[in-house]
């Protein structure tokens, strides 16, 4: 019975991440125990798209500091900000997905347990464009936060 569970998830579609993640920068918005643990900040990160070629994204995320968010334990806000732009010919990929779930690309833990920060991508055909949706996942009830960017595809 086992071996045939894990071979039906074996056998789920993979989400396409981005294979890299950079942080650009951060800056500082409070001091923490006046200065002796990281600081509360807001972070920006940059990823590309694996299967939208010549997208890239940049995501800011407000992050915990404080002792508990030294230690990695700490619940993020579900606050962020996302924009993407064309840095090239945007071509994209025939394993694309398509379709109104769209596909995740980007994932982020913003706690120890059960949050998340998620960036799916979607196509619109009827506009030639890709749309990129970051939102915040919970165990019981998401986020209702949300940040939309879009790419023109011509």
């Amino acid at each position: 019975m086992r071996a045939a569970i894990l071979a039906a998830l074996l056998m789920l579609p993979i989400p396409a991440l981005a294979e890299e993640t950079r942080e650009v920068g951060h800056v500082n918005t409070a001091i923490t125990n006046l200065g002796l643990t990281r600081s509360h900040r807001v972070v920006v990160e940059r990823f590309d798209d694996p299967e939208v070629r010549n997208v890239s994204c940049w995501i800011s995320q407000a992050r915990t500091g404080g002792l508990s968010g030294m230690l990695g334990v700490a619940e993020d806000p579900a606050r962020f900000a996302l924009t993407c732009a064309a840095t090239g010919p945007v071509q994209i990929q025939p394993g694309a997905r398509r379709g109104d779930r769209g596909e995740m690309v980007f994932e982020s833990n913003t706690s120890l347990f059960f949050k998340e920060t998620r960036v799916h991508r979607f196509i619109d055909e009827e506009r030639n464009s890709v749309v990129y949706l970051a939102w915040s996942t919970r165990l019981i009830d998401g986020s209702p936060y949300n940040a939309v960017a879009v790419v023109p595809a011509r």
